[in-house]
């Protein structure tokens, strides 16, 4: 036995003093009495009825003394060594996302630690805990921790991750402390499944579960104005029939829906077209909801957001025109918010200056601006060598001529023509020639002429040409691709915070500094909120959670806000997954460490009851005294 607090033991220096005080204490006590005899005949009577009166001093001494030794004793804290009955645990705990699953009113990451609870709680005095988990990062939460209840406080702090689980870094982590503590006993807690657990027990906390998912969700418009999303539906425990149902902008009462049914471990395609009815026009809006109507045990994977990536847009346009009207109210008042101002040609002037888009139709300034994006609609000519293009003529025909997407698979192509229908022919009479000295980027033509062009200006600005007049000469205003390829390059234009709104968790979105931004704001969805670096050109930053984040750039004093989704990964959707193996190499030990025995408990209980004694012996002093 040894004491843990050996000080405690000074308390024993009271016994002394009691003694003494017990010594020079009177036995004597002054009573008032009517008569002596009365009080003799009292006398015999108490020695008669009462023969321990004249010990009753010496217990209560005795019940003193033994109350300062277990007192001291106490507080000295003994420790009682157990020889080899304790041991070393390391516990591996499964953090990833398929841990969120709920059976049995429960989330398998909270059986797994009520597992590690079981097992700490039933452990011998003395023992040590170390607890490895897996998820974000993998993270060594405390090692060889002794005392149970802050190993226990530590356990209960440990929250599940989403990111699909690496055990490679466990793996590592464990075999350094086997290679240190090869008497260790190791567990491995998690829902997946492990081959060749060599020096290691896994515990699988895993059972039969029901769960559906969504993948690969997309939106576009159709010919008609309305907007057809397609994507797949996954059952992975078993034959399923599910709803899809679609919401927008937070609406709780679905706009449409389709019913898919499923076969175990096979993807099946689905389309949900949003129509609007025949006097009615589709509503605005910045989000699309896509989820499954039925529940199952991992909620996480039942739904999907997209995001109308301009319908917040709030830049700054100034168009220059002499026939406004239908820039105004086609061509951009279906794309967000953005601030107008229309002036005539013959009132604008360099001063005019501070927008974020320049719209020049049927007119070129004498200057190019220097400090936003251009577009130019039939442009008379080119602005000297700034603007990238010249003029070479007009091309006139008694027929319409066909226009043309263009046919190229590069990747800036491919993404300015996104949903666009090759299919949706527009013809033209008449198309300004154009010569191209920078670096553009061909839409559309007409006669292998270029029509509809994109690029960057002599100051570095975004710059779009229709070398069309989108009414009086073509009917491409009107078509359906008209309204695509705007939404697109209206992207193109002002360049966005984040190129893309959807992600797994775990990948790392690509945030763009833009110029003027003086900060960046993230907000995940559990409400956390992080600041990032803006001193360059872009910075990267890990989704941790599924679910909606917002980034909010702060941009010439304007703030500028996006939102992205984080889905959770494929992997982690099927429960029972199976991991490659778990192998601690070496040869284990039997040697056990020392256990030991500190529960104070009953030492308290006969303190109690040596007190509670002590106090009744008083109590007896003083009633044999009146």
């Amino acid at each position: 036995m040894s004491f843990l607090y050996p000080l405690g033991l000074l308390g024993l220096l009271a016994i002394p003093v009691l003694i003494f005080i017990y010594i020079i204490k009177s036995k004597y006590t002054e009573q008032t009495i009517t008569s002596t005899y009365l009080w003799t005949l009292s006398e015999k009577f108490l020695k008669r009825k009462n023969p321990i009166n004249k010990i009753t001093g010496i217990i209560s001494l005795i019940l003193q003394i033994l109350a300062v030794i277990f007192i001291s004793i106490a507080l000295a804290h003994p420790v009682f060594v157990l020889k080899g009955r304790a041991n070393d645990y390391c516990f591996v705990l499964d953090g990833s996302g398929s841990m969120n699953t709920v059976q049995e009113g429960s989330t398998r990451f909270e059986a797994g630690k009520e597992r590690i609870r079981g097992i700490i709680n039933s452990a011998a005095d003395g023992s040590t805990f170390t607890l490895i988990t897996t998820g974000n990062v993998t993270d060594t939460v405390m090692k060889q921790t002794e005392d149970k209840k802050t190993a226990l406080r530590q356990l209960d702090a440990v929250e599940p991750s989403f990111v699909a689980s690496d055990f490679a870094g466990a793996v590592s982590e464990a075999q350094k402390y086997f290679s240190e503590n090869p008497a260790c006993k190791f567990y491995v807690i998690t829902d997946k499944t492990f081959g060749a657990e060599k020096n290691v027990e896994v515990i699988n906390v895993g059972s039969q579960a029901n769960n559906c998912a969504l993948e690969d969700v997309d939106y576009a418009f159709t010919v008609g104005g309305g907007v057809l999303v397609s994507g797949k539906a996954f059952a992975y425990d078993g034959d399923a029939s599910v709803t899809v149902e679609l919401f927008y902008d937070g609406n709780g009462r679905a706009v449409a829906s389709t019913d898919v049914t499923l076969t175990k471990g096979e993807g099946a395609g689905f389309t949900i077209e949003w129509t609007a009815g025949e006097d009615e026009s589709l509503p605005q809006f910045s989000s699309l909801k896509v989820a499954i109507k039925q529940g199952d045990s991992l909620r996480l994977d039942n739904e999907v957001i997209l995001y109308n990536t301009h319908s917040d847009a709030s830049y700054s346009t100034l168009i220059v025109s002499e026939t406004p009207f239908f820039i105004q109210t086609s061509l951009l008042a279906a794309f967000g918010n953005l601030k107008r101002e229309v002036v005539s040609p013959k009132d604008y002037n360099d001063e005019m200056r501070g927008y974020g888009l320049y719209v020049f139709q049927n007119f070129t300034p004498e200057k190019m601006p220097e400090d936003g994006a251009v577009w130019f609609i039939n442009p008379d000519t080119g602005v000297d060598g700034t603007s990238g293009f010249s003029v070479r003529g007009v091309e006139q025909f008694k027929n319409a001529v066909e226009l043309k997407l263009s046919t190229s698979t590069s990747s800036k192509v491919t993404d300015l023509l996104k949903h666009t229908d090759k299919s949706d022919t527009t013809g033209v009479t008449q198309y300004i020639k154009c010569g191209q000295f920078r670096n553009f980027t061909t839409l559309m033509t007409c006669n292998n002429d270029p029509v509809v062009f994109a690029g960057t200006n002599a100051y570095g600005n975004r710059e779009v040409v229709f070398a069309i007049d989108l009414v009086e000469t073509s009917d491409f205003a009107m078509s359906y691709n008209a309204r695509i390829l705007t939404y697109n390059l209206i992207g193109y234009t002002f360049p966005e915070i984040v190129e893309s709104s959807s992600f797994y968790c775990g990948d790392s979105v690509e945030i763009n500094v833009l110029a003027n931004c003086t900060a960046i704001k993230v907000e995940l969805p559990s409400g956390k909120a992080e600041y990032l670096d803006t001193s360059t050109a872009s910075v990267k930053y890990k989704l941790t959670e599924v679910g909606e984040y917002t980034v909010t750039a702060t941009v010439g004093g304007i703030l500028q806000s996006v939102k992205v989704y984080s889905q959770l990964p494929v992997a982690e959707r099927i429960s029972g997954a199976t991991e490659a193996s778990f192998v601690l190499n070496g040869e284990p030990s039997t040697v056990k460490r020392d256990g030991k025995y500190e529960d104070l408990l009953y030492a308290f209980i006969i303190l109690a009851v040596i007190v509670a004694a002590d106090w009744m012996v008083y109590c007896y002093e003083q009633y044999q005294l009146r």
